[in-house]
Order: C-alpha cells, then sequence, then structure tokens
C-alpha cells in the first residue's frame, strides 16, 4: 500500500485527526483565530523553543522538460536557460557561505540531457566539506537514485505535489513526466525508502480550492507520520507569484489563499501536528512573514535567489535558449551586459540574510544557521 490508494479513498474515509483538522479550516471569526493564534503559538514553543531555522535555495538549472502552465521554467516558455558547472555551483554555495547558511536547498528543472545522471552527485561532493546540511529539490526519481543521492551527503528532499486535486493536474502538467500524479505522488516514499532523513512535502496554493489543498497535504503528512516514522518532516504553503509566461492563476475566493487564510492555515496544522516543521519562504510578502514568526513556522529562507547564478552571476557567459529540448545559441543582438537566466518566479521580500537575522533577535529569537553535521553520525 502508497498514500495513493489513502488518497483515492478520501473524502468517503477521513481519520479523527483529519476531521479536526477541516473542523480548523472552517470561516473563523476574530476571536477564534486569535484563539488558534495563541494555541499555536504555544504549541510552537513548547517543542521548538525560541529558535528560527534559516536556509537558502541554490538553483543549479532552469533547464525543464515539462509543460507545466504555472512554471516560469516550462519547457516551451522562451526563457534564457543555463545549467551551472560544478565550480558555479561551488561559486554560488560559498557566497552564501559567507552570509551565514549552513543549510542549502540545491534546485534543477527536470531535464536529463542538462541534469544528467551523476550531475547532483558532483555537486554535494563539492559543497558537502563546507555546506552540512544539504537538501535537493529536483525531479522524481527511484528509490536506487535516491539511496546514491543520500550516500554522496544529501540529507534532505523536498517536493510538491503542486496540487492534490486530479483533474486541475492534468491541465496544467501538459507534457513531460511530470503529467503522472501518482508517480509524484509516491515519491517522498521512494524518497524514505533512499534513505533520507528529512522530508518536506506541500501544494502550490492558487490552483485549486485551498481548503481541499490543505485537507489532502494533512492527509499525506498523515500517513507519512505512519509510515515513514523514522524521518522528520516539513511543510510549506507556497503561494503563486509572477513568473516568465505569467500564468493567469485563479483568484476566486475558494482558490485564492488570503493572508489570513495563510495564518489559519499554519495554525490548523501546528495544533493537529505539533512537531511538524513549517517553513515560510522569501515569495511571502515582508509583513506576514514578521508577524507569523512568534506563531508557528520554524523555518525560512532568506535574500533567496530564484535563478541559477542569482547570487553571484556564475554561469551568466552561458545563456542560451532551448528549443524542443536542443540548446539554440543566442543572436548576437540577444546578449546584453545585464542578460542572467530567467528566475523561476519574483520573490517578494527581498531583506539580506543579515536584515533577517537580527529582526529574529530583536524578537527574542535565535537564528539557526547549522543544525547538523555529518560528525555527529560518525560518532556514534
Amino acid at each position: 500500500m502508497s498514500f495513493v490508494d489513502v488518497f483515492n479513498r478520501l473524502p468517503e474515509e477521513k481519520s479523527p485527526l483529519l476531521r479536526r483538522f477541516e473542523r480548523l479550516l472552517q470561516p473563523t471569526t476574530n476571536e477564534q483565530l486569535e484563539s488558534m493564534a495563541a494555541e499555536s503559538a504555544a504549541i510552537t514553543r513548547r517543542h521548538f523553543g525560541k529558535t528560527m531555522r534559516l536556509f537558502a535555495p541554490l538553483y543549479n538549472s532552469n533547464e525543464c522538460i515539462n509543460n507545466c502552465k504555472y512554471c516560469g521554467f516550462s519547457r516551451d516558455n522562451p526563457i534564457l536557460r543555463v545549467t551551472l558547472s560544478v565550480d558555479d555551483v561551488v561559486k554560488e554555495a560559498k557566497h552564501l557561505y559567507n552570509q551565514g547558511f549552513r543549510n542549502i536547498l540545491l534546485v534543477a528543472g527536470e531535464h536529463p540531457k542538462f541534469v544528467s545522471e551523476g550531475y547532483l552527485q558532483e555537486c554535494i561532493d563539492a559543497i558537502k566539506d563546507f555546506i552540512p546540511t544539504i537538501a535537493i529539490e529536483v525531479g522524481p526519481m527511484e528509490d536506487h537514485q535516491y539511496a546514491e543521492i543520500v550516500n554522496h551527503g544529501a540529507e534532505g528532499l523536498i517536493v510538491y505535489q503542486e496540487t492534490y486535486h486530479r483533474e486541475t493536474y492534468s491541465q496544467l502538467h501538459t507534457a513531460g513526466p511530470k503529467k503522472h500524479f501518482d508517480w509524484r505522488l509516491e515519491c517522498p516514499e521512494r524518497a524514505y525508502a533512499g534513505g533520507f532523513r528529512r522530508i518536506g512535502i506541500g501544494a502550490l496554493f492558487g490552483l485549486a480550492d485551498w481548503r481541499y489543498e490543505a485537507t489532502a497535504l494533512a492527509a499525506h503528512l498523515e500517513y507519512l507520520y505512519k509510515h515513514c516514522w523514522k524521518a522528520q518532516f516539513s511543510i510549506a504553503f507556497p503561494r503563486m507569484r509572477p513568473y516568465a509566461g505569467n500564468y493567469e492563476y485563479q483568484t476566486e475566493d475558494e482558490k485564492l489563499l488570503s493572508d489570513r487564510a495563510f495564518a489559519q492555515l499554519v495554525f490548523a496544522f501546528r495544533i493537529c501536528f505539533p512537531h511538524v516543521n513549517i517553513v515560510m519562504s522569501t515569495r511571502e510578502p515582508a509583513g506576514l512573514r514578521d508577524s507569523m514568526i512568534p506563531l508557528g513556522i520554524t523555518h525560512m529562507s532568506a535574500g533567496s535567489a530564484t535563478e541559477p547564478g542569482g547570487y553571484t552571476g556564475a554561469g551568466n557567459e552561458d545563456l542560451h535558449l532551448t528549443v524542443k529540448g536542443r540548446r539554440v545559441e543566442l543572436k548576437e543582438e540577444e546578449i546584453k551586459p545585464c542578460n542572467k537566466a530567467t528566475e523561476q518566479f519574483t520573490i517578494d521580500d527581498k531583506r539580506s540574510p543579515a536584515e533577517i537575522a537580527e529582526l529574529l533577535k530583536s524578537k527574542g529569537f535565535d537564528p539557526v544557521w547549522k543544525d547538523w553535521d555529518a560528525a555527529i553520525l560518525q560518532n556514534s
């Protein structure tokens, strides 16, 4: 059995925990929301103290073989693309290291021709001596492929289902291996079988009814806690942001995750899943991020760039187009001094890592740059 079997029985079969979670997502008065906020804050302090883990994404490549209507990296978008060399990845990672980061998420589009066999392993090998916590967010793999990535030093995997609504998923994913809904849905279980000790899941809010997405995400998390219990789990609720291609995502009330609904969602997950890590990225506005610091989130990105080479300009000398899987060189008139690889989406909170760290300290929180080292396992 996999989560696919459980998912296919929703909404007819729901656990008592899932039914409680759904009740917490119902429309609330201001007083009820404030009560949820206080409970969420108390639970978070009890299990996590006044700490906030900081991380940064490092984009390796914006090449992709999939056509996903909501993504800036989508195969048919005429964007500037590049796949960083291993030396470029090291340059970007050292920049992040110098800013304080010891927790990096390697992100790449899904294109086996450009992000080829062994590439991620080489990147991990090149940075693991000075970056102790390495996670990946790439195309789904088989169990044995995940095991190899783990053996090279990665210990975290992030995979978002994008949308848990099958019909919407089918409409949005029109070409490429990402079309296979169940294959992606089972990805966290394959990652666990491959040895990852930290696994993050989530949905991209704005594509389907937000309460439906949240309930399916909660069901997925509940299943993973029961069947993959040796791992730590994180969840995220990224909301649609402008990107290359300008996908017109839905803004109806049932699909739009407002700031108020976002907060309610954090509180509901914290109350029902006291130990889960909750991530809030720089795609969200600064004011909302600041207000959520004491109320339930545990991980924040800072100073993020969502394009390859976004921190140092590494790889900009190799910019090109990709047409039908083939590299197409830029014409001379298309090359400009300011050219850079196209970002996946725009970020909202542009404050530096140092500014975020100081903000956390001003609120009485400890910014945590490092919480893991391979020596822990060696000594045990």
